[in-house]
């Protein structure tokens, strides 16, 4: 059976459902890390949770469909891929990024964190420095030093444009200065929400080229682009195939984190073997059913659902940017072009870093990201999901307001 005939029969035909973005699931009980663990995370059980980069919105209907469809077959054994499985992965690349893909480069894993470590084991040697850009997701450099490599970071930069920008000058000269091989890349960028240009790609790549660096790119928030566009690392130009190991995940697209499935694009050989060796020494072989079936039914019949959640995120980031300007005095939106979070600027207010994140947890009674676990560099800075129902948006800034403009 081929893949169109298959996801029909899945779903018999039935009209994308769960396009209501305003409805308020409760997600409590349900064994949600969100909305269930405040307390054992050191937090008041009372919380408002805007932190972790899941979605408060049900996935597509298609994606409920076949993975209860999969669960009435009732045997859940060591399952694997096929051909049906590539296609619904490499006609989701082509569309939406022009990116042709082999069947032989993907490694499928439970997650791009584990790919990441995986990477690090792979590409390093204990002690060796690993780049990164802080501020940036906090597990690039947990899986640095949990491996015992040494972070080196090349710091972005904010401007006078309100964005954050590369350093160039200061990303070669870290690379030299500490014989870097491996380069961890989050793009589009989390959490300043950067989607950086081919231009800036093809610099860094070139750069990297010259001196022989890995770049591992995270690129598990590309189908998140609200301005311009997003580049695969390594569709920049051929001769970044040598030295590219592309992460991507339907898991924040669809919402399906804890489906554990992620898409790893290596097309180096050599590159491939190593990073293979690393997941099989991790004892990662057949991943779960329910992920192949969501990431087919994702990736074929999702699109009504995405081009939704990505209109609703929009008008939610311009709700969060509007209300800042008016009512959080010295506090700033970080414009970024991608993403579903967003980064605010708390140092205009002359609230303490460690000041404000008390106020933020016992007084707003919000559960963010407070921008120290991203690197020294985020500490005045916090970062808030945008994926939920406006009246949860709305509830956070009412919140956020109580603190700064008493």
């Amino acid at each position: 059976m081929n893949l169109k005939k298959y996801l029909e029969r899945l779903v018999n035909n039935m009209a994308e459902r769960n396009l209501n973005f305003d409805e308020i699931i409760n997600r409590k009980n349900t064994d949600c890390l969100k909305y269930d663990f405040a307390k054992r995370r050191g937090m008041p059980e009372d919380v408002l949770p805007l932190w972790i980069a899941d979605m408060d919105f049900k996935t597509s209907s298609y994606v409920e469909d076949a993975v209860i469809e999969r669960v009435k077959h009732g045997i859940f054994g060591y399952s694997e891929t096929g051909k049906e499985y590539f296609e619904a992965v490499a006609g989701w690349m082509k569309r939406h990024h022009n990116w042709d893909v082999e069947e032989r480069w993907i490694i499928k894993t439970p997650g791009v964190v584990f790919a990441l470590a995986m990477a690090v084991k792979a590409f390093t040697e204990p002690g060796d420095a690993v780049l990164i850009e802080q501020p940036v997701y906090y597990p690039f450099s947990e899986v640095i030093n949990d491996n015992g490599r040494r972070i080196v970071s090349n710091d972005l930069v904010l401007l006078e444009d309100n964005r954050y920008h590369i350093d160039f000058e200061d990303f070669e000269k870290k690379i030299v200065d500490n014989n870097v091989k491996l380069f961890l890349l989050c793009s589009p960028h989390n959490p300043s929400g950067r989607v950086f240009t081919r231009e800036e790609l093809l610099k860094l790549g070139d750069i990297c080229l010259k001196h022989n660096v890995i770049v591992v790119s995270d690129e598990i928030h590309s189908d998140f682009v609200f301005e311009g566009e997003h580049t695969v690392f390594c569709n920049v130009k051929k001769e970044f195939e040598n030295i590219s190991v592309i992460c991507t995940s339907p898991s924040k697209t669809f919402n399906l984190a804890g489906m554990l499935i992620s898409n790893i694009f290596i097309p180096d050989r050599t590159l491939r073997k190593k990073f293979r060796h690393q997941v099989d020494a991790a004892g990662i072989s057949q991943l779960s059913p329910l992920g192949h079936a969501a990431v087919k039914a994702a990736y074929v019949n999702g699109e009504e659902w995405y081009n939704g959640v990505i209109e609703y995120i929009r008008n939610n980031r311009k709700y969060v940017k509007e209300y800042t300007e008016k009512n959080l005095p010295g506090v700033k939106v970080i414009d970024g072009e991608g993403t579903y979070l967003t980064w605010l600027d708390f140092r205009g207010t002359g609230i303490d870093y460690e000041e404000l994140d008390r106020r933020i947890i016992y007084e707003a009674k919000l559960w963010l990201d407070s921008g120290k676990i991203f690197g020294a560099s985020g500490q005045d800075f916090q970062r808030i999901n945008l994926a939920a129902p406006r009246k949860i948006i709305e509830e956070c800034m009412e919140r956020l307001k109580g603190i700064v403009s008493r």
